[in-house]
């Protein structure tokens, strides 16, 4: 008799909650065949902690078992004490391929060290959307083979570590106005120019990239009524049939918004693998994963989901996992060190100069603004906090630190007219709003997360595209003049 909730559960990825696995999700998982696990930051204290968590889940979910994180880059990272990768769009600025290959497999030491077999990177978005609220700098440019051969080297890169990618968001996130995170967006754009950009990533991809992820966005020209994690014609006639691509297909996270306030969980679920998907990556509570466990089983029982696409299914994910076999590597000190020196490197040359900044001379008084809080988009890590901004200044500076908690409120024109140079610190990935834009005037902006934060104000600025302690490091010694701002911006709009 065929076991449907086994042959579900392995067509399953899920989200964990805590920092250990305990008997009733190991019990879930085991009695299941759930085979996909994905981590989060709240999963995860220290690499001590971490390992046994990771080596528990492969434990309960057997040796094909699939755990994954989303460790990009920049301001994308999960596992936070490991070296810090520069985002995307920093080694997009670097334009070196050896370098993004480096770091691939740089990154994928250290993950592999914690136990994961499957990382959901690289980003083969295009950003040329200047407004775009969660891409940005996690997208590698915004020419098509430019970007694609950084991406796809960065992916070499891990492979020759054993960890398998994931490329992302099919069939393109890059140019939309809206989070899909929070709801559906839509890129009402002509075949022709889905074609000849948005698609061409995927396209050169397909035949090396171990695994795709869907996007949570309609594309009125292939399919006016469906997301493209939902659509045959997106996943499986474009994607497997037109592309020829043979890897694993799973979903973005079913309990964003663009889907889960649209659609039942279960019904989702089994929409996305009728599309062709082989993976639903069920990250919601329990309760969710049990209706989407419940309503794949019937649509295999049903003959919704065929059984012989369903074995189709099972066997790519289960080529992934040989593949990549889960399981902690050594990760030596001297390693470690090392790979903090290849990331330095990198954050140095993807930092980038717009309208010819000015070095203030050492000693100098000066006024720093920035954000009270440190926050996030809910997809990223929280940014660096004004004081250790401060601190990292005041190495070269008289330093005196103003905060504000609101920038459309804040009035720029009430700093005091002492002399001070003021420089402007953004580390938050949201774009200034137009009382910012129309009043503030610093003299010196250091664009810390999103780039194009440096477009909002006719000011001299540094892009450093993320936060990490090295980043702010490479700015620190750009103004102690040890090294120069040789980044070039690799999306439109920065050739001042």
């Amino acid at each position: 008799m065929t076991d449907y909730l086994s042959l579900a559960g392995q067509l399953m990825m899920v989200r964990l909650f805590g920092t250990e696995l305990d008997a009733d999700t190991d019990a879930f998982l085991r009695a299941h065949k759930v085979r996909g696990a994905c981590l989060f930051r709240q999963n995860m204290t220290d690499a001590a902690q971490l390992t046994r968590f990771t080596g528990a889940l492969r434990d309960a979910m057997g040796p094909e078992a699939l755990v994954a994180l989303d460790q990009e880059g920049g301001a994308v990272v999960r596992s936070t004490w490991v070296p810090a990768p520069p985002s995307a769009m920093a080694l997009g600025a670097a334009d070196d391929v050896e370098l993004a290959r480096a770091i691939g497999a740089a990154v994928a030491r250290a993950v592999r060290a914690l136990g994961f077999n499957w990382n959901f990177a690289p980003v083969l978005d295009l950003n040329n959307n200047p407004h775009n609220p969660v891409i940005a700098e996690r997208s590698f440019g915004a020419d098509p083979e430019t970007a694609t051969r950084i991406a796809l080297a960065w992916m070499e890169g891990s492979e020759s570590e054993g960890v398998a990618c994931c490329v992302k968001h099919f069939p393109g996130h890059g140019d939309t106005h809206v989070d899909s995170h929070r709801d559906l967006p839509t890129v009402d754009k002509p075949l022709a120019e889905l074609e000849r950009f948005e698609f061409a990533p995927f396209r050169i991809a397909a035949p090396s990239a171990p695994a795709v992820m869907t996007a949570h966005i309609v594309y009125p020209a292939l399919d006016p009524d469906n997301p493209a994690t939902m659509s045959r014609a997106i996943l499986t006639g474009i994607l497997r049939e037109q592309f020829g691509y043979q890897g694993v297909i799973i979903t973005d996270g079913m309990d964003m918004h663009a889907i889960a306030h649209r659609y039942g969980a279960g019904q989702a679920a089994v929409n996305a693998l009728v599309a062709g998907a082989d993976m639903v990556m069920a990250i919601g509570a329990r309760e969710t994963q049990v209706e989407t466990l419940h309503a794949i089983a019937a649509a295999i029982e049903s003959g919704v989901l065929p059984l012989p696409e369903v074995e189709a299914r099972l066997a790519r994910l289960s080529a992934l996992a040989r593949s990549h076999p889960a399981g902690g590597a050594a990760y030596a000190a001297d390693t470690d060190s090392a790979d903090r020196v290849l990331m330095a490197r990198a954050w140095r040359a993807g930092l980038t100069a717009l309208r010819q900044p000015v070095r203030p001379p050492k000693g100098s008084k000066v006024r720093l603004v920035a954000r009270q809080d440190v926050v996030s988009d809910g997809v990223s890590e929280a940014g660096v906090p004004a004081a250790a901004i401060a601190a990292a200044l005041g190495r070269l500076y008289d330093v005196e630190l103003a905060t504000f908690a609101d920038a459309e409120t804040f009035d720029w024109s009430a700093l005091p007219q002492d002399g001070r140079l003021t420089m402007l610190a953004s580390t938050s990935r949201r774009r200034y709003g137009p009382h910012a834009r129309a009043t503030w005037r610093p003299d010196l902006h250091i664009a810390l997360w999103n780039p194009y934060q440096a477009l909002d104000f006719d000011a001299p600025a540094l892009m450093t595209y993320g936060f990490a302690a090295p980043a702010l490091d490479a700015v620190v010694g750009w103004l102690a003049g040890d090294l120069d701002a040789t980044g070039r911006c690799p999306v439109p709009g920065f050739d001042g």
